[in-house]
């Protein structure tokens, strides 16, 4: 494994990819991540969700996220219930949950999201 250091980047430095599971515009930059900071453990984006996007239902074997809203407001379901998040709002999730996220707003849904480990094995 190589050396590890210190990264410094400008968010725009960094690309948006539109991942697997993400739909309609769910783009999301891997601001600290094994790919871009050869982070072990953390696994720190922002996304930025157009009206209309999502990401499909889907659950998490070990991995445990923080979802916290910047901006915009969207639809969060989580088990069997349905919430309405926006801005300010910050949504833990632990393993095991089914969750789901869409921008059901009119402007874009930012929020940052950090999981960790960075791997669900």
């Amino acid at each position: 494994m190589s050396e590890r250091k210190t990264v410094i980047h400008n968010i725009a430095e960094v690309p948006w990819h539109e991942l697997p599971g993400h739909h309609g515009g769910a783009l999301s930059k891997l601001l600290v991540h094994p790919d871009t900071a050869q982070s072990r453990l953390i696994d720190h984006r922002i996304s930025s969700y157009e009206p209309k996007a999502y990401v499909a239902r889907h659950k998490h074997k070990v991995q445990e996220q923080i979802y916290h809203v910047l901006d915009g407001e969207g639809l969060f379901e989580f088990g069997d219930e349905k919430r309405v998040v926006r801005r300010h709002d910050v949504i833990f999730i632990p393993p095991g949950i089914e969750h789901a996220f869409h921008n059901t707003g009119l402007a874009n849904l930012i929020f940052l999201v950090i999981t960790t480990p960075v791997n669900d094995e």
